[in-house]
């Protein structure tokens, strides 16, 4: 397995188009529609928001993706589609049948994904003719435009692509992210694409996308909200000529998860790192939980507590705020046994504070990427979760969001 250069279009066999609507920025100055086509039906696999409130074009994908097979995924920034009753799920379908017509395809081989502000009618008019020049725009060029078209209040493009060895034969996945706020777990709560020239079945496909998804997009946090939209897609067209992945078992199913775990994993650090106001990125690993389920609730504890996310801002080794948030998550713990490091610095043993060199703490939280480590030394279950501090610019992003 090697990282590469690239985004979506790292493996053989897709393009993508994008364009400027004036969704997103007015005046149609930043890219804010996507169109990306596999060339033919392919193996397709998604994970969606568990919100209860779920935007149009998550209920029409999600119709959609059931049959495993897809062709193209058009995605728009700017306006969530969410909220928008009959009129929405009258737009979503709208927006997958202008890319189906495009293509010559059947409607029910897109999958569409929007993002952007929740309950304002999606303003069509522009839309149309965006994914008609989307469309007339596909190309196999690897530049960034697809990462840059489904940024909401993202401060940086986020792509990543991967080589792995299947059956001898070299294989590439690529994707692209989006992420910066409304970032807490269980699926889907960031728009993520994914495609692969990796030969596997729609079955094994899902499984897979499902282990990536459990270790990397849903262990992240930034401000504990879960959005009402996003979704992570998948696309695999079998491009690089190996056997067929028909099952999910054996060595190439395993080497094929490994480095898509990889490629999801370096996505979702990319979206912690661009949390919106965000100066760090802040890795918390739980390990001696009484099970892995524990000690994720446990991580997700400490990375969702304002409390130990401003103190990381300032610079204040405040430990007692993330034995609090470890105390209070809904999971087994024994503040008797507790080791807590942080920076690679014990600062608690057996539960109880150890001496602290405050000068020397507070030079190591300078840093731009700071560990947490949490021993509970109870059992064998262990987490890593991966969220941001939280700065006086979270405040200013989100009070202003709307105007």
């Amino acid at each position: 397995m090697k990282p590469v250069e690239g985004d979506l279009l790292a493996p053989k066999g897709f393009t993508a188009g994008t364009i400027s609507c004036g969704i997103n920025s007015p005046g149609g100055s930043r890219k804010d529609l996507m169109v990306i086509n596999a060339g033919t039906s392919v193996s397709a696999a998604a994970v969606f928001t568990t919100n209860k409130v779920q935007a149009a074009p998550v209920l029409l994908s999600k119709q959609h993706v059931q049959t495993g097979m897809a062709q193209a995924i058009v995605v728009n920034s700017g306006n969530a589609n969410a909220c928008n009753g009959e009129a929405g799920m009258r737009d979503a379908r709208e927006m997958s049948r202008l890319v189906a017509d495009g293509l010559g395809i059947p409607f029910e081989q897109i999958l569409i994904a929007s993002t952007g502000v929740i309950g304002r009618p999606m303003p069509m008019d522009v839309i149309r003719g965006g994914i008609q020049k989307a469309i007339a725009r596909l190309d196999p060029g690897t530049d960034q435009d697809s990462a840059e078209a489904i940024m909401t209040t993202d401060t940086v493009p986020k792509f990543s692509a991967v080589r792995c060895d299947i059956s001898g034969k070299t294989a590439t996945i690529g994707g692209i992210a989006k992420g910066s706020g409304m970032i807490c777990p269980n699926m889907a709560t960031m728009i993520a694409v994914l495609t692969t020239d990796v030969a596997i079945a729609p079955g094994a496909l899902k499984a897979a996308l499902n282990a990536a998804v459990g270790k990397s997009f849903n262990c992240i946090t930034i401000d504990g909200d879960m959005s009402t939209n996003d979704t992570v897609f998948m696309l695999a067209n079998g491009a690089s000529g190996h056997p067929m992945i028909t099952i999910p078992s054996g060595t190439d199913y395993k080497s094929f998860v490994k480095a898509l775990e990889f490629i999801c994993t370096d996505l979702a650090k990319k979206i912690a790192r661009d949390g919106e106001g965000a100066t760090k990125l802040v890795e918390i690993q739980v390990n001696g939980a009484r099970s892995d389920e524990d000690a994720r609730t446990i991580g997700m504890s400490v990375a969702n507590s304002a409390l130990v996310k401003t103190a990381i801002y300032g610079h204040d080794p405040n430990w007692g705020r993330i034995i609090c948030a470890v105390g209070y998550a809904d999971a087994d713990s024994d503040p008797d046994t507790i080791d807590l490091f942080l920076c690679g610095h014990q600062l608690t043993k057996d539960g109880q504070g150890l001496p602290l060199d405050e000068p020397m703490m507070r030079k190591a939280l300078e840093g731009n990427e700071i560990s947490v480590v949490i021993d509970l030394k109870m059992d064998e279950g262990k987490a890593r979760i991966w969220t941001c501090d939280m700065s006086h610019e979270y405040v200013t992003i989100n009070a202003e969001y709307t105007t």
